[in-house]
């Protein structure tokens, strides 16, 4: 039989969880989470035809990069946060953070490659009206077309980096019983 869910403690994610302290359960989680599974698979399939570091490098070999030094960037700021604050409480808490600043990372690394794009017109351009004609098409194109699947594909990637670094950096922490009495609901105001 399906539980009711009737209140906010009910539903999925909401266990409070804390730190798994072993250094190699962090690093299993930040490797995990930047190994993401399309990118992973799709590298066999459809070998890339440049491996080399440069203007040709295939995106996938760029974003698993990106994605693997986000990862730890992010569990680091996520120990930050939780030193300072003591959130997030919950695994729900730690994968929503993952997928709200993967998305901003994604939506700030796209904005800045379609600007880039964009002087690179300038500079090859022989003309002014030749400058800002690729301008503008680099702008629309990398800018409107490309700024949306890089947050699709940011905010994926920071859901899977997130999931593995909520169940294998944190472990369910065990609820204390109020055995003196001490811990009675104080009324907000």
């Amino acid at each position: 039989m399906i539980r009711r869910l009737e209140r906010p403690e009910d539903f999925p994610g909401q266990q409070r969880v804390a730190w798994r302290r072993e250094p190699y359960r962090i690093v299993l989680a930040a490797v995990a989470g930047g190994l993401w599974p399309p990118l992973i698979l799709t590298l066999p399939i459809w070998p890339p035809s440049n491996w080399m570091p440069g203007l040709e490098v295939d995106w996938r070999l760029l974003v698993l990069f990106i994605g693997l030094l986000a990862t730890p960037a992010g569990l680091w700021l996520l120990d930050r946060e939780r030193q300072r604050t003591g959130r997030p409480v919950t695994r729900l808490g730690v994968i929503w953070r993952f997928m709200f600043y993967g998305g901003l990372l994604a939506a700030a690394l796209g904005a800045l490659f379609a600007l880039v794009q964009s002087v690179l017109q300038w500079l090859h351009a022989a003309n002014f009206g030749e400058a800002v004609g690729g301008s503008e098409t680099s702008l629309l194109i990398y800018g409107v077309g490309g700024l949306s699947v890089a947050v699709l594909v940011g905010v994926s990637y920071a859901l899977w980096a997130g999931l593995c670094v909520a169940f294998i950096a944190f472990r369910p922490q065990p609820e204390v019983r109020d055995r003196l009495g001490l811990m009675a609901e104080r009324p907000t105001n």
